[in-house]
Protein backbone atom coordinates (compact mmCIF):
# COMPACT_ATOMS: atom_id res chain seq x y z
CA UNK A 1 0.00 0.00 0.00
CA UNK A 2 0.79 3.21 -0.78
CA UNK A 3 1.51 5.89 2.53
CA UNK A 4 -2.19 7.29 2.29
CA UNK A 5 -3.92 4.08 1.57
CA UNK A 6 -4.71 4.11 5.57
CA UNK A 7 -6.54 7.10 5.46
CA UNK A 8 -10.40 7.67 4.40
CA UNK A 9 -10.78 10.20 1.61
CA UNK A 10 -11.43 13.59 2.24
CA UNK A 11 -15.12 13.83 1.67
CA UNK A 12 -16.26 11.47 4.34
CA UNK A 13 -13.70 11.85 7.00
CA UNK A 14 -15.99 14.46 8.68
CA UNK A 15 -19.57 12.52 8.14
CA UNK A 16 -17.85 9.04 9.71
CA UNK A 17 -15.50 10.82 13.00
CA UNK A 18 -18.59 9.78 15.21
CA UNK A 19 -18.99 6.22 14.32
CA UNK A 20 -15.13 6.17 13.95
CA UNK A 21 -14.81 7.40 17.62
CA UNK A 22 -17.97 5.11 18.77
CA UNK A 23 -16.69 1.79 17.24
CA UNK A 24 -13.36 3.31 18.75
CA UNK A 25 -14.21 2.81 21.90
CA UNK A 26 -16.27 -0.60 20.85
CA UNK A 27 -12.82 -1.92 20.01
CA UNK A 28 -11.43 -1.96 23.42
CA UNK A 29 -14.58 -4.18 24.70
CA UNK A 30 -15.46 -5.88 21.95
CA UNK A 31 -13.50 -9.14 21.53
CA UNK A 32 -13.64 -9.90 25.70
CA UNK A 33 -17.76 -9.50 25.37
CA UNK A 34 -17.27 -11.96 22.64
CA UNK A 35 -15.80 -14.82 25.22
CA UNK A 36 -18.09 -17.05 26.88
CA UNK A 37 -20.90 -15.92 25.05
CA UNK A 38 -22.71 -19.33 23.59
CA UNK A 39 -24.96 -17.50 21.52
CA UNK A 40 -22.58 -15.13 20.05
CA UNK A 41 -20.15 -17.99 19.08
CA UNK A 42 -23.19 -19.89 17.66
CA UNK A 43 -23.96 -17.01 15.45
CA UNK A 44 -20.15 -16.16 14.10
CA UNK A 45 -19.64 -20.39 13.80
CA UNK A 46 -22.86 -20.42 11.63
CA UNK A 47 -21.50 -17.20 9.31
CA UNK A 48 -17.89 -18.61 9.09
CA UNK A 49 -19.72 -22.00 7.69
CA UNK A 50 -21.60 -20.19 5.25
CA UNK A 51 -18.35 -18.38 3.77
CA UNK A 52 -16.22 -21.70 3.98
CA UNK A 53 -19.38 -23.37 2.22
CA UNK A 54 -19.48 -21.27 -0.83
CA UNK A 55 -15.89 -20.19 -1.31
CA UNK A 56 -12.78 -22.81 -0.99
CA UNK A 57 -9.84 -22.19 0.93
CA UNK A 58 -6.83 -19.95 -0.93
CA UNK A 59 -9.93 -17.79 -1.93
CA UNK A 60 -8.97 -13.84 -2.00
CA UNK A 61 -11.53 -12.38 0.69
CA UNK A 62 -12.41 -8.76 1.18
CA UNK A 63 -13.97 -8.10 4.35
CA UNK A 64 -15.35 -4.70 5.36
CA UNK A 65 -16.31 -3.19 8.28
CA UNK A 66 -13.87 -5.89 9.62
CA UNK A 67 -14.12 -4.48 13.82
CA UNK A 68 -11.26 -6.55 15.56
CA UNK A 69 -10.88 -8.98 12.77
CA UNK A 70 -11.84 -11.91 14.32
CA UNK A 71 -13.53 -13.74 11.41
CA UNK A 72 -11.09 -11.73 9.18
CA UNK A 73 -7.60 -13.36 11.72
CA UNK A 74 -9.98 -17.02 11.55
CA UNK A 75 -9.88 -17.04 7.54
CA UNK A 76 -6.30 -16.29 7.25
CA UNK A 77 -5.86 -18.97 9.46
CA UNK A 78 -7.67 -21.47 7.49
CA UNK A 79 -5.82 -20.49 4.74
CA UNK A 80 -7.75 -17.81 2.85
CA UNK A 81 -5.88 -14.54 1.87
CA UNK A 82 -7.73 -11.52 3.58
CA UNK A 83 -7.83 -7.98 3.06
CA UNK A 84 -9.82 -6.44 5.92
CA UNK A 85 -11.05 -2.38 5.88
CA UNK A 86 -12.29 -0.83 8.56
CA UNK A 87 -12.95 3.21 9.78
CA UNK A 88 -12.22 2.68 13.07
CA UNK A 89 -8.24 3.11 14.09
CA UNK A 90 -9.24 1.28 17.14
CA UNK A 91 -10.25 -1.64 15.51
CA UNK A 92 -7.31 -1.57 13.05
CA UNK A 93 -4.72 -1.32 16.27
CA UNK A 94 -6.59 -4.80 16.97
CA UNK A 95 -6.80 -6.23 13.66
CA UNK A 96 -2.89 -5.54 13.30
CA UNK A 97 -2.47 -7.06 16.67
CA UNK A 98 -4.08 -10.31 15.65
CA UNK A 99 -1.88 -10.40 12.85
CA UNK A 100 1.26 -10.55 14.83
CA UNK A 101 -0.07 -13.09 17.36
CA UNK A 102 -1.27 -15.18 14.52
CA UNK A 103 1.55 -14.68 12.39
CA UNK A 104 -0.53 -13.76 9.62
CA UNK A 105 1.17 -11.25 7.60
CA UNK A 106 1.47 -13.03 4.41
CA UNK A 107 -2.11 -13.98 4.42
CA UNK A 108 -4.24 -11.19 6.52
CA UNK A 109 -3.74 -7.18 5.47
CA UNK A 110 -5.51 -4.50 6.91
CA UNK A 111 -6.55 -1.03 5.67
CA UNK A 112 -8.32 1.43 7.42
CA UNK A 113 -10.96 3.39 4.95
CA UNK A 114 -14.73 4.21 4.91
CA UNK A 115 -17.02 1.52 3.04
CA UNK A 116 -18.13 4.33 1.36
CA UNK A 117 -14.75 4.88 -0.48
CA UNK A 118 -13.89 1.20 -1.12
CA UNK A 119 -12.68 2.41 -4.53
CA UNK A 120 -9.57 3.11 -2.70
CA UNK A 121 -8.91 -0.87 -2.47
CA UNK A 122 -6.17 -1.73 -4.41
CA UNK A 123 -4.84 -5.16 -3.97
CA UNK A 124 -8.04 -7.11 -5.78
CA UNK A 125 -10.04 -8.59 -7.73
CA UNK A 126 -11.27 -10.86 -4.94
CA UNK A 127 -13.49 -14.13 -5.08
CA UNK A 128 -15.89 -12.90 -2.13
CA UNK A 129 -16.60 -9.88 0.00
CA UNK A 130 -17.90 -10.41 4.21
CA UNK A 131 -19.29 -8.05 5.85
CA UNK A 132 -20.36 -9.64 9.13
CA UNK A 133 -22.91 -8.16 11.92
CA UNK A 134 -24.79 -5.40 10.98
CA UNK A 135 -21.89 -3.56 9.44
CA UNK A 136 -24.07 -2.32 6.37
CA UNK A 137 -26.92 -1.12 8.99
CA UNK A 138 -24.72 1.80 9.71
CA UNK A 139 -25.67 3.58 6.07
CA UNK A 140 -28.93 5.06 5.16
CA UNK A 141 -28.03 4.05 1.19
CA UNK A 142 -26.66 0.89 0.63
CA UNK A 143 -25.82 1.92 -2.93
CA UNK A 144 -23.22 4.13 -1.89
CA UNK A 145 -21.30 0.52 -0.95
CA UNK A 146 -22.88 -1.38 -3.75
CA UNK A 147 -21.96 0.63 -6.20
CA UNK A 148 -18.13 0.23 -5.96
CA UNK A 149 -18.22 -3.59 -5.74
CA UNK A 150 -18.54 -4.67 -9.20
CA UNK A 151 -14.90 -3.09 -9.57
CA UNK A 152 -13.81 -5.26 -6.94
CA UNK A 153 -15.13 -8.72 -7.57
CA UNK A 154 -14.09 -11.18 -9.95
CA UNK A 155 -16.62 -12.54 -12.08
CA UNK A 156 -18.38 -15.06 -10.24
CA UNK A 157 -17.37 -13.64 -6.77
CA UNK A 158 -19.63 -14.49 -3.83
CA UNK A 159 -20.47 -11.49 -1.81
CA UNK A 160 -22.06 -12.36 2.49
CA UNK A 161 -23.68 -9.78 3.96
CA UNK A 162 -25.20 -10.01 7.43
CA UNK A 163 -27.53 -7.55 8.04
CA UNK A 164 -30.39 -6.30 10.75
CA UNK A 165 -33.83 -6.50 9.74
CA UNK A 166 -36.27 -4.77 10.94
CA UNK A 167 -38.12 -7.63 12.44
CA UNK A 168 -37.03 -9.43 15.16
CA UNK A 169 -39.51 -11.65 17.44
CA UNK A 170 -37.36 -10.77 20.90
CA UNK A 171 -37.66 -7.07 20.50
CA UNK A 172 -41.15 -7.43 19.29
CA UNK A 173 -41.86 -9.29 22.76
CA UNK A 174 -41.08 -5.96 24.64
CA UNK A 175 -44.65 -5.01 23.64
CA UNK A 176 -45.84 -7.53 26.21
CA UNK A 177 -43.57 -5.62 28.60
CA UNK A 178 -44.61 -1.92 28.46
CA UNK A 179 -42.01 -1.10 26.14
CA UNK A 180 -43.28 0.10 22.68
CA UNK A 181 -40.34 2.18 21.99
CA UNK A 182 -37.58 -0.78 22.31
CA UNK A 183 -40.35 -2.80 20.27
CA UNK A 184 -40.92 -1.29 17.42
CA UNK A 185 -37.39 0.72 16.60
CA UNK A 186 -36.34 -1.28 14.09
CA UNK A 187 -39.82 -0.49 12.05
CA UNK A 188 -38.50 3.13 11.49
CA UNK A 189 -38.10 3.83 7.71
CA UNK A 190 -35.70 7.03 8.72
CA UNK A 191 -34.09 4.67 11.26
CA UNK A 192 -32.81 5.17 15.07
CA UNK A 193 -29.94 6.60 17.04
CA UNK A 194 -28.08 3.57 18.52
CA UNK A 195 -26.01 3.91 21.44
CA UNK A 196 -22.27 2.43 21.04
CA UNK A 197 -20.28 3.00 24.25
CA UNK A 198 -22.07 6.15 24.86
CA UNK A 199 -22.32 7.86 21.62
CA UNK A 200 -25.22 8.09 19.25
CA UNK A 201 -24.50 5.95 15.96
CA UNK A 202 -27.24 6.27 12.94
CA UNK A 203 -28.49 2.93 12.59
CA UNK A 204 -30.88 1.35 9.64
CA UNK A 205 -32.99 -1.90 9.75
CA UNK A 206 -32.99 -3.23 5.83
CA UNK A 207 -35.60 -6.47 4.52
CA UNK A 208 -33.10 -9.01 2.26
CA UNK A 209 -35.04 -7.42 -0.11
CA UNK A 210 -34.21 -3.41 0.00
CA UNK A 211 -30.28 -5.33 0.19
CA UNK A 212 -31.03 -7.41 -3.13
CA UNK A 213 -32.38 -3.98 -4.89
CA UNK A 214 -29.15 -1.73 -3.90
CA UNK A 215 -26.88 -4.43 -5.55
CA UNK A 216 -28.90 -4.36 -8.89
CA UNK A 217 -29.31 -7.00 -11.49
CA UNK A 218 -25.65 -8.29 -11.64
CA UNK A 219 -25.81 -9.76 -8.60
CA UNK A 220 -27.63 -13.17 -8.31
CA UNK A 221 -29.07 -14.51 -4.92
CA UNK A 222 -27.62 -17.50 -3.65
CA UNK A 223 -28.74 -18.26 0.23
CA UNK A 224 -30.71 -16.53 2.96
CA UNK A 225 -31.31 -17.44 6.15
CA UNK A 226 -32.46 -15.62 9.89
CA UNK A 227 -29.40 -15.66 12.70
CA UNK A 228 -30.72 -16.01 15.90
CA UNK A 229 -34.66 -15.82 15.28
CA UNK A 230 -36.03 -17.59 18.21
CA UNK A 231 -32.52 -17.14 20.14
CA UNK A 232 -31.92 -14.02 21.93
CA UNK A 233 -29.51 -10.82 20.49
CA UNK A 234 -26.39 -10.80 20.98
CA UNK A 235 -26.96 -8.17 23.81
CA UNK A 236 -28.41 -10.96 26.07
CA UNK A 237 -25.19 -12.49 26.86
CA UNK A 238 -26.04 -14.68 30.15
CA UNK A 239 -29.65 -16.11 28.67
CA UNK A 240 -28.15 -19.31 27.88
CA UNK A 241 -26.22 -19.53 31.30
CA UNK A 242 -29.45 -18.50 33.18
CA UNK A 243 -31.86 -20.51 31.02
CA UNK A 244 -29.62 -23.42 29.48
CA UNK A 245 -32.94 -25.95 28.77
CA UNK A 246 -34.94 -23.14 27.23
CA UNK A 247 -31.98 -22.00 25.24
CA UNK A 248 -30.95 -24.99 23.63
CA UNK A 249 -34.91 -25.54 22.89
CA UNK A 250 -34.58 -22.47 20.81
CA UNK A 251 -31.44 -23.38 19.58
CA UNK A 252 -33.31 -26.32 18.49
CA UNK A 253 -35.92 -24.17 16.54
CA UNK A 254 -33.37 -21.73 14.88
CA UNK A 255 -31.43 -25.26 13.34
CA UNK A 256 -34.65 -26.30 11.77
CA UNK A 257 -36.46 -23.25 11.21
CA UNK A 258 -34.12 -20.25 10.23
CA UNK A 259 -33.82 -21.06 6.43
CA UNK A 260 -37.37 -21.10 5.80
CA UNK A 261 -40.06 -18.80 5.13
CA UNK A 262 -40.83 -16.71 6.63
CA UNK A 263 -38.15 -16.99 9.82
CA UNK A 264 -35.28 -16.46 6.92
CA UNK A 265 -36.09 -12.85 7.05
CA UNK A 266 -36.12 -12.30 10.88
CA UNK A 267 -34.16 -12.71 13.45
CA UNK A 268 -31.15 -10.51 15.30
CA UNK A 269 -30.00 -10.53 11.98
CA UNK A 270 -29.87 -12.48 8.67
CA UNK A 271 -27.30 -14.04 6.04
CA UNK A 272 -27.80 -13.31 2.66
CA UNK A 273 -25.16 -14.21 -0.05
CA UNK A 274 -25.47 -13.16 -3.87
CA UNK A 275 -23.23 -14.33 -6.60
CA UNK A 276 -21.31 -11.61 -8.89
CA UNK A 277 -22.25 -12.68 -12.43
CA UNK A 278 -22.23 -9.83 -15.17
CA UNK A 279 -21.57 -11.65 -18.54
CA UNK A 280 -25.21 -14.13 -17.70
CA UNK A 281 -26.83 -10.74 -16.48
CA UNK A 282 -26.13 -8.55 -19.93
CA UNK A 283 -27.54 -12.17 -21.59
CA UNK A 284 -30.66 -11.64 -20.21
CA UNK A 285 -30.50 -8.45 -20.77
Amino acid sequence: MGKNDNLPSIRDTNSWLPVAEAFGRKAQIYDSFGQNHPNLTRMRLRVRAHVESLLPIGSHLLEINAGTGADAAYFAARGYRVHATDLSPGMLEKIQEKILRGDLAGRLSAQQISFTDLEQVKCGPFDGLLSNFGGVNCISDLTRITRSLPALLKPGGVVTWVVMPPFCLWELAQLLRGKPHLALRRLSPSGIQANVEGLPVPTYYYTPGQVRKAFGPHFHFLHLEGLSVFTPPADHKEFPNHHPNLYRWLVWLDERLSGRYPFRSWGDFYILSLRYAPKSSEAVE
